[in-house]
């Protein structure tokens, strides 16, 4: 009997460094029934040539040329609405999936019940030149099980590279939401609401992080990712349901809140400071302090700045 068929979509934006090594992770997977969708968001440097290599030299693979830069959620899109696997694996070219991966995830969905929509596991995280330098498991509280919503809304525990989706999720939620600037967290958000999660407690991938990765610009990025947070906190609010959810949202808004001031996005603070009050009309002395402050922009940064550096050394 034919095991189910796993799409990797493997989304490419100038990532001609690192791209042999991802696409030849992909290759040597050991599971035995996969479609490849390689997806190049009209990248500037050399990676379509490269690509057009692989596929030459492995007729298994798709090649989809978004033909202008659409950015990172709409580019899955296309790639996840093109294939047929009944699992998905969201692939970014700049990391790297063990060889057994795909099949350790399978044999993990296998043994769940269809309402568990998303496995995902543990992660090594590299730098530029492949240098390991910790695991997801030591910098993050521990992973969870089952109805995971609530948790998602209180604390960063899921690496989001590490997902295998069960396709009816997607199909459910309508592919990633392509107004946002980034995606994982509108999806956790989304789908944890309906579908469990299962944690496999395996490193599965290395995911590399570097200076244009796109969680190094979320507050340089002109507001951009701050509104898309903005839009998955609105969307959030009315999916809670319980007091706690509530609650956890509140914080994460006053979390969004102390950070969007203090690096001056100042309408973005005010917007959050806007949804905070719709879920508690007095959030505090504090945020009552940031509002006026906000008001008439009165930059605070170097406060971030002095506790980064006394915290971090930076």
């Amino acid at each position: 009997m034919q095991p189910p068929l796993v799409s990797i979509i493997c989304l490419c934006y100038n990532h001609e460094r690192f791209l042999k090594e991802a696409l030849d992770s992909v290759l040597a997977q050991t599971y035995p029934n996969l479609e490849v969708i390689i997806v190049d968001d009209s990248s500037t440097d050399d990676s379509a040539a490269i690509i057009q290599e692989y596929t030459r030299r492995n007729p298994q693979l798709t090649y989809i040329s978004t033909g202008q830069n659409v950015g990172n959620t709409k580019a899955f899109n296309i790639g996840w609405r093109a294939s047929k696997g009944e699992f998905i694996v969201d692939f970014a070219t700049d990391d790297v999936m063990l060889p057994d991966r795909v099949e350790k995830q399978v044999n993990q969905f296998l043994q769940l019940g269809q309402t568990y929509g998303i496995v995902y596991s543990d992660a090594a995280y590299i730098n530029d030149q492949g240098k390991h330098l910790h695991n997801h498991s030591q910098k993050h509280e521990a992973a969870t099980d089952g109805d995971v919503f609530l948790e998602i809304l209180k604390r960063y525990f899921i690496c989001p590279p590490t997902m295998m989706m069960r396709r009816l999720v997607l199909e459910e939620l309508n592919g990633y939401d392509e107004t946002l600037a980034y995606e994982d967290f509108d999806f956790l958000v989304r789908s944890a609401r309906n579908w469990n999660y299962s944690y496999l407690p395996e490193i599965t991938t290395k995911r590399r992080l570097h200076a244009t990765s796109l969680s190094n610009q979320y507050y340089t990025s002109e507001g951009r990712m701050l509104r898309s947070t903005l839009k998955v906190c609105e969307k959030a609010a009315t999916l809670v349901r319980t007091t706690e959810e509530k609650n956890a949202l509140i914080n994460l808004l006053k979390y969004e809140i102390r950070h969007a001031y203090l690096t001056s996005h100042f309408s973005e603070t005010g917007q959050f400071l806007n949804l905070l009050r719709t879920l508690t009309p007095k959030p505090g002395l504090t945020y009552a302090t940031i509002h006026k402050l906000n008001k008439h922009k009165i930059p605070l940064s170097f406060i971030r700045k002095w506790y980064y550096g006394l915290r971090y050394g930076k």
